[in-house]
């Protein structure tokens, strides 16, 4: 696998640090696989968009599922993940995670987090969706990726290991034969470094997150733009089923035109029975599913949605005034205090709930070893697609993904390393700045993407919807690229013009995939295809970007590629967008 050529237009890199290893990311995923591998000896580098424990994990408020408790098996955990992925998880995948899951957990327990106990000493478990046992551990009541995060972020402090932070990924370094050389940056604002550098190692572990901004209305903060998949792209790795965007269906409902981060409202208020309720009072999920709210979220989400338009409302309630004042404080302190912050008190009142983006199950494409495409570029995390999350991840299992595929990940580059396989390559010479592959767009442009895609390529979705959307979003490229073939101009390189061009970029490739998907399956809800076809879409979407910046598009039957090439499958139904 090559790269495309296809870089940011940017600044040549005015500094540079040498490493093993960099990891981008600073989460559960980037963190686990950073400790791990300077557990190992290697030369590590984080590198994070803002503070070390500014990432999406620190939002997570449920918890961290694996099969710890009494009665549960990995097994179970298996059945009820391959549920909720409705026929497209990978089975090895998720065997996996539910094997190696509970003492990845244990692991993390040792490293530092400190999770809640029931009164007999052990771990307090939960329910969330789609889960049949209680086997959800949580931290704070509500304060689960803080928890993890805090742990994490000492455990790296105290190792005295080498961090970037307040720094946007850039592009992916290259030698001549396209394998890992490194990465460039921008440091944004005072520091050790400043502007525009680059870290040289021959291992990149992508952690980035996912790209709900690319939304109107998320549940992700706001440097969760794209840029690792976007960076994937560019690179000539592959992004898989990138049209399952999950929308959780309980966020706190501020208004029809509120737009950016918003207050999410945990699954494990439900799993401590809380109802979903009309403006009537009625309990709309019962009969829906024989987990009513408790169903995995898709179903739930689209339960919302249908009795949204049945009654033209622009929201449904949560109601738990059952739970009473003590346990909303000892349980949920961080969701109550979100709610009462915007004139809600849930001890007294529902609280009114709609979908909103939360979590891509798709992304750059792995192995079970958390490669890619490209060699030496790993990704995990949410920005990766391991095949674990099918259609629909199950409620919590993604910081458990984050935490298992980071050790196998560090454990194969210390055995790369150990091998002599892995070692530093000179990077092929960076495209002149004054000639950029990739033009950049206008800041305002990032609104402008958000509202195509909230409009086009939201919960629900159609043919027609999704070809305006692609239409918007193709005028937005083709005149960023008239203007710099015409004239040699393009937007001035920074953090907004980089951002808005990475979220057309993973825009153009969720549309694309959720116009060739023609069905309702999963989170990937479409009005003109209402059932899940099984016959021909059990099968995944996979794209690449062309060197023209054209979307090559493909499906296969498998969820990996062979881990033994490093090499993707074979192209099957080739289609140019």
């Amino acid at each position: 696998m090559t790269s495309t050529g296809i870089r940011l237009h940017a600044p040549a890199p005015g500094w540079a640090i040498a490493a093993d290893v960099v990891v981008v990311g600073s989460g559960v995923a980037g963190l686990t696989a950073a400790l791990r591998c300077e557990a190992a000896g290697l030369r590590t580098v984080v590198v994070t968009k803002a503070r070390l424990d500014d990432g999406s994990t620190r939002w997570a408020q449920g918890g961290i599922a694996a099969a710890l408790g009494e009665g549960d098996t990995p097994e179970q955990h298996l059945d009820d993940t391959l549920v909720a992925g409705a026929g497209l998880c990978d089975e090895e995948a998720v065997r996996i995670l539910v094997t190696e899951g509970p003492d990845a957990v244990r692991r993390l327990i040792e490293t530092g987090a400190h999770f809640d106990e029931s009164t007999e000493g052990g771990l307090a478990l939960t329910r969330e969706g789609g889960h049949h046992r209680r086997r959800i551990a949580h931290a704070g009541g509500d304060a689960t990726g803080a928890e993890i995060s805090r742990a994490l972020v000492e455990a790296v402090r105290a190792r005295g290991m080498r961090t970037v932070e307040n720094a946007l990924v850039l592009d992916l370094l290259t030698d001549a034969d396209g394998r890992t050389a490194g990465v460039t940056l921008h440091v944004m604002g005072e520091g050790q470094h400043d502007g525009v550098g680059a870290v040289h190692a021959p291992a990149v572990v992508l952690a980035t997150g996912g790209m709900g901004q690319v939304f109107s209305a998320t549940t992700n903060p706001s440097v969760s733009t794209g840029d690792g998949v976007a960076l994937a792209l560019r690179a000539g790795a592959e992004v898989s089923d990138l049209e399952f965007v999950q929308f959780h269906p309980t966020v706190l409902f501020l208004g029809p035109d509120a737009e950016g981060q918003q207050p999410l409202v945990s699954e494990a208020v439900r799993g401590e029975g809380a109802h979903l309720v009309d403006a009537d009072g009625v309990r709309f999920m019962q009969g829906q599913h024989e987990l009513a709210e408790l169903a995995p979220r898709d179903i739930v989400a689209k339960g919302i949605m249908r009795r949204m338009r049945e009654q033209d409302a622009q929201h449904m309630y949560l109601d738990a005034r059952h739970f009473g004042a003590a346990m909303w404080e000892h349980r949920f302190p961080t969701i109550l205090a979100a709610c009462r912050a915007h004139g809600l008190d849930p001890v007294t009142e529902p609280v009114p709930v709609a979908p909103a983006a939360h979590y891509a199950s798709g992304g750059v494409r792995t192995d079970a070893r958390g490669r890619t495409t490209v060699p030496g570029l790993y990704a995990c995390g949410e920005v990766a697609c391991t095949g674990v999350h099918g259609a629909n991840r199950l409620a919590s299992n993604s910081l458990l993904e984050g935490l298992v595929y980071a050790e196998r990940i560090a454990a194969d580059i210390a055995a790369s390393h150990a091998d002599g396989t892995l070692h530093a390559r000179a990077a092929a010479p960076l495209p002149q700045a004054a000639h950029p592959a990739n033009p950049l767009l206008p800041p305002e442009s990032r609104l402008t993407i958000q509202r195509i895609m909230t409009e086009g390529a939201g919960v629900l979705r159609s043919a027609g919807s999704l070809t305006r959307a692609a239409d918007r979003l193709h005028h937005l490229h083709s005149e960023a690229s008239e203007a710099l073939h015409e004239n040699g101009k393009t937007s001035e390189p920074g953090v907004d013009t980089w951002e808005a061009t990475n979220l057309l970029c993973v825009a153009r490739v969720l549309v694309a995939a959720a116009a060739q998907r023609e069905e309702t399956r999963g989170c990937h809800w479409r009005e003109d295809h209402a059932d899940r076809d099984d016959t021909t879409w059990r099968r995944h979407i996979v794209v690449r970007l062309n060197p023209d910046r054209s979307l090559a598009v493909h499906t296969t039957d498998t969820p990996e590629f062979p881990s033994t090439t490093h090499s993707p499958q074979p192209a099957q139904r080739p289609q140019e967008q």
